[in-house]
């Protein structure tokens, strides 16, 4: 009878765990889901359309510190005095 019993507490109790098995599944399931539709509805970007917006940054911001210098020696040059010829 022991044995019967303990057996059927060892289904009972695999059978809870192959359910809460599944509804794990369902729940993150449904989680993924629900945050897909939170982000869409937000309009986020996708990490691809990020990493692109960062390389594009870095670049202009590196363009942009070529031509703050070429500024500066052409202003360099304007504010020098007039070179004299001889």
């Amino acid at each position: 009878m022991r044995s019967t019993l303990a057996d059927d507490v060892a289904g009972m109790a695999g059978g809870a765990l192959a359910a809460l098995a599944g509804l794990r599944r369902e729940l993150g399931e449904l989680v993924r889901s629900g945050t897909d539709e939170v982000a869409q509805k937000l309009a986020l970007a996708s990490r691809e359309e990020v990493e692109a917006l960062r390389a594009l940054t870095q670049r202009l911001a590196r363009e942009n510190e070529a031509l703050a210098a070429r500024i500066a020696a052409l202003e360099a040059r304007l504010a020098a005095p007039p070179a004299t010829e001889a």
